[in-house]
């Protein structure tokens, strides 16, 4: 696997080529969870690299995918954890003490979250930060966690088996999967940061006539 790591020096951090080169799928695995919990870690890099590992030799196409998948389950499953642990109580009291925020929106958020938490797990599985973010209001909220598991590894292995196979079929050109999910992330993170941005303008402008009354 020296020359994968050779080859995958483009666009990937080496640390990632490192554990692919030393514990094969599980590597790859390994990185993913890792990045469910550090969303700054690349999906867009580790999956179609593992596609490009495979498409080499350096493990098989089935491993890079099951172990994959399963590195998205655990980490979603730790970041469910801590929005358990986390709990509805400490929640409303965070949201209590954060400037802007009122525990009247925790209340319209889990309201939302209990008609449309299935469907927000299955495809927030497919958006850059929120696939990680989404594990913890489910975890807050206590999904079944049989229903999140499975929502989980059903959005996952959409996301991981398209950007692997894509890997694998590109061989060498694996990066150009990094320029067209780098653009699409830049999309949603920008429609994210105007969302906020329009609540924070929003919310200010109601606070001056709240004081006058």
């Amino acid at each position: 696997m020296a020359v994968i790591a050779a080859k995958a020096t483009g666009g990937a951090p080496q640390w990632i080529s490192d554990l692919m080169n030393t514990l094969g799928a599980p590597g790859a695995g390994l990185a993913v969870a890792l990045e469910n919990l550090f969303p700054p870690i690349p999906s867009e890099v580790v999956l179609p690299l593992a596609g490009f590992a495979a498409s080499t030799g350096g493990m098989s196409l089935v491993a890079a995918l099951l172990w994959t998948i399963a590195g998205s389950v655990v980490g979603a499953l730790a970041l469910y954890g801590i929005g358990a642990l986390l709990g509805r109580e400490r929640t409303v009291a965070v949201a209590a003490r954060l400037p802007l925020v009122k525990v009247s929106d925790v209340e319209r958020t889990e309201e939302w979250f209990r008609r449309h938490g299935t469907k927000a797990v299955f495809f927030g599985r497919m958006l850059p930060v929120f696939r990680s973010l989404i594990s913890v209001p489910a975890g807050v909220e206590r999904m079944p966690l049989p229903l999140f598991t499975a929502l989980t590894c059903a959005g996952s292995a959409l996301w991981n088996t398209a950007f692997v196979l894509a890997g694998y079929a590109l061989g060498d050109n694996w990066p150009q999967v990094t320029a067209v999910v780098s653009a699409y992330s830049k999309v949603v993170l920008a429609a994210a940061a105007l969302a906020v941005a329009a609540f924070v303008l929003l919310r200010l402008r109601r606070r001056p006539a709240r004081t006058r009354r």
